[in-house]
């Protein structure tokens, strides 16, 4: 799997991963369901240029979601959580 391919998008929108970036240096990813931590913990090293203390995955379960008269199911997808070290940071507005 290339590098580019594991991580599709941060998750920098949410109270939970503002507070998580603030407080305690940790960012929020969306990656792809077949990576594991290390190819997780590479992507993230390699793409950012910044050393990941610790990764934690949880898999977010799709949910039920109104579709015209009927329902169907969402996607399930791969949520990150990378630890970097207390100096390094991303940021994800430097050219905004």
């Amino acid at each position: 799997m290339e590098i580019e391919q594991v991580i599709k998008r941060p998750l920098i929108l949410t109270e939970k991963g503002n507070a998580l970036q603030e407080q305690q240096n940790k960012y929020l990813f969306e990656v792809d369901l077949r990576a594991d931590k290390g190819v997780i913990r590479e992507a993230v090293e390699e793409l950012f240029r910044v050393n990941v203390r610790d990764v934690q995955t949880m898999i977010v379960r799709g949910r039920m979601r109104r579709m015209g008269r009927g329902y169907a199911k969402t996607r399930n997808w791969k949520k990150a959580i990378v630890t970097l070290s207390p100096d390094d940071s991303i940021d994800f507005y430097e050219g905004a």
